[in-house]
């Protein structure tokens, strides 16, 4: 029996004929460049920011929750603002550490039929919606001074392996990335050496590109290294 959650989910992304598909594909520039425009307006002025990725599924009380939460807040402490995707878990932790510690917070949320809604912790002249997940990528990768990934699902992996693909073809400059949890992504990581390396998929130099790590310390220490080691200053 379909739930009428999945009707409306169904019934939203019914398949449409040839001409529906032109004409809808038509108009679609117009909110694509929409979306651009905003977004760029938008982030522009909001100074050096990390984002912070995990899964929308972590709860208040968690070991993941409250770590990413202590992050931001330390992010702060350091003269950055915090980026997240806008919604629930993870994403709630690092605005509501962000928050606390009198940072900007940047919310950078999706439409989604499941789990997506903004967190109160976003400032609220730094809260923006997206349909497309290309556009969104485009405003975490352009204004983020650094990655910091903590323990989640899919679209975590997707911005994960996005940044490290971008940097990988220099389509963008070198920023630091940070794994958060040795226990969750140790696998992910041995599996890289040992079968994308080993089968010459990838140089073994593209896996210092991302840096493993426990503690909130850590996180700080990669981050504030980079950008000493480079001579440089977060958005320069």
């Amino acid at each position: 029996m379909i739930s009428n959650e999945d009707r409306k989910i169904r019934n939203k992304f019914k398949h449409k004929t040839w001409n529906e598909i032109k004409t809808n594909d038509s108009w679609a520039i117009f909110k694509i460049m929409s979306e651009f425009v905003d977004g760029y307006e938008k982030l522009s002025r909001i100074g050096p920011c990390v984002s912070i990725f995990g899964s929308a599924r972590t709860k208040p009380g968690e070991k993941y929750y409250e770590q990413a939460e202590a992050i931001a807040y330390q992010l702060t402490q350091h003269g950055y603002g915090v980026i997240t995707g806008g919604g629930p878990g993870i994403m709630e932790a690092g605005n509501k550490g962000a928050h606390r510690g009198k940072g900007v917070s940047v919310g950078l949320n999706i439409e989604l039929p499941f789990e997506q809604h903004d967190n109160p912790y976003i400032d609220s002249d730094k809260s923006l919606d997206f349909d497309y997940f290309f556009v969104r990528k485009v405003m975490f990768v352009k204004y983020s001074q650094g990655f910091v990934v903590m323990p989640g699902g899919f679209g975590t992996l997707d911005e994960l392996f996005e940044a490290m693909t971008l940097i990988q073809t220099k389509k963008i400059g070198k920023f630091p990335i940070v794994l958060v949890g040795r226990k969750f992504w140790g696998g992910l990581i041995d599996w890289i050496k040992t079968t994308l390396a080993e089968e010459k998929n990838i140089n073994p130099a593209d896996l210092e590109l991302i840096s493993l790590v426990d503690t909130s310390d850590e996180v700080l220490e990669v981050i504030d290294t980079f950008y000493n080691k480079y001579s440089l200053s977060p958005n320069f």
